[in-house]
C-alpha cells in the first residue's frame, strides 16, 4: 500500500495547479449566459458593464490555458483574441440552429422557449464554442467542454466536427457525433443517431472515419451511419433504425422495413 501512496500522491502534485472540469465548464456556460440573456438571472444595464463582463472572461480564459498548460508552443494571448473576435459570427450561427428547432418542431412555441428549455440547443452551442477552441489545436479544454454537454444532455459531439448552420437535434438523447464527422446546412437529427466510425483501431488516429451528411438532410430516431466513405446526399431522409455503411444518393429515402406481426384481441364469439 506505501507505494500505491506514493504513486498516487505523485500523480496528485502533478495535477495540482490544473484547473477542475468544473471551472473550465463554468467559464463556458458564462460566455453561453452572455450570449443568451434568457439562461441568466443577472441583467445587465448598460453596454458598458456588458463590456466588462465579456473582459472578464476573457481574462478568465487567457488563466485556464495558462494554468492548464494548454500547449508548449500556442500563443494564448492569439486564442483568446481570436475566440471573442469570431463570437459574433458564432453567436450568429447559434441563432440559425435556435430558428432550425422552432421552425421544425411543432412543439416549440418561440425562441425563448429554445433558448431556456431544449438541450439539443445547449449541447450544440457548447459544441460550437469547444469546435473554435479545437481549430487553434487546444487539447483537453474542448473535449472538456463537449463532454461536460455530453454529461447534462445525453448528447455527445465531438469538438472535432465540422457541422453546418441550421442545425436541429430533436429530443437527442443517445446522439453521437463522430471526431471527423462533416455535417453541411439545415440538417436534422433524432435521438440515438450514431454517426460513427467503422472501426476504432487507434491506427486510424488522424484519418477520416466518419461519414459526411450533406444539406438538407434528416435521419430519424436509432439510425446508424458508419464509415469515413460514407455519404449522405443532400435531400435525403433516412429512417429510424437504418444501419448505413455505404453511401446514398441525393434525394433518396432509406427506411427499415422489419417483420412485423399484429396480433388483434381474441374473438370468442
Amino acid at each position: 500500500m506505501e507505494k500505491f501512496y506514493q504513486q498516487l500522491f505523485i500523480r496528485h502534485q502533478e495535477a495540482r495547479d490544473m484547473p477542475s472540469n468544473v471551472r473550465i465548464w463554468e467559464w463556458a456556460r458564462d460566455v453561453f449566459r452572455l450570449l443568451f440573456p434568457e439562461r441568466s438571472s443577472k441583467k445587465i444595464l448598460t453596454i458598458g458593464a456588458l463590456k466588462a463582463h465579456f473582459s472578464i472572461l476573457e481574462n478568465e480564459l487567457y488563466d485556464l490555458l495558462l494554468s492548464s498548460k494548454a500547449c508548449e508552443n500556442c500563443d494564448y494571448t492569439y486564442i483568446v483574441a481570436q475566440f471573442f473576435e469570431t463570437l459574433p459570427q458564432i453567436y450568429e450561427i447559434m441563432m440559425t440552429d435556435a430558428q432550425a428547432i422552432l421552425e421544425g418542431d411543432p412543439a416549440a412555441q418561440n425562441l425563448q422557449e429554445v433558448v431556456r428549455t431544449y438541450p439539443g440547443f445547449l449541447a450544440t452551442c457548447i459544441y460550437r464554442m469547444a469546435h473554435q477552441l479545437w481549430l487553434n489545436k487546444l487539447p483537453l479544454i474542448p473535449r472538456i467542454l463537449t463532454e461536460y454537454a455530453h454529461e447534462r444532455t445525453g448528447i455527445d459531439i465531438h469538438p472535432g466536427a465540422t457541422i453546418g448552420k441550421h442545425l436541429h437535434i430533436d429530443h437527442g438523447t443517445g446522439l453521437v457525433i463522430g471526431e471527423t464527422c462533416i455535417i453541411g446546412d439545415h440538417v436534422k437529427l433524432y435521438q440515438g443517431v450514431t454517426l460513427g466510425a467503422l472501426s476504432v483501431e487507434k491506427i486510424l488516429a488522424g484519418e477520416r472515419r466518419h461519414p459526411i451528411i450533406e444539406d438538407h438532410v434528416v435521419i430519424y430516431a436509432g439510425a446508424t451511419i458508419l464509415g469515413g466513405e460514407t455519404r449522405i446526399g443532400h435531400h435525403s431522409i433516412i429512417g429510424g433504425n437504418v444501419w448505413l455503411t455505404n453511401s446514398v444518393e441525393p434525394y433518396t429515402t432509406v427506411y427499415h422495413q422489419p417483420n412485423m406481426k399484429f396480433i388483434g384481441p381474441k374473438n370468442d364469439s
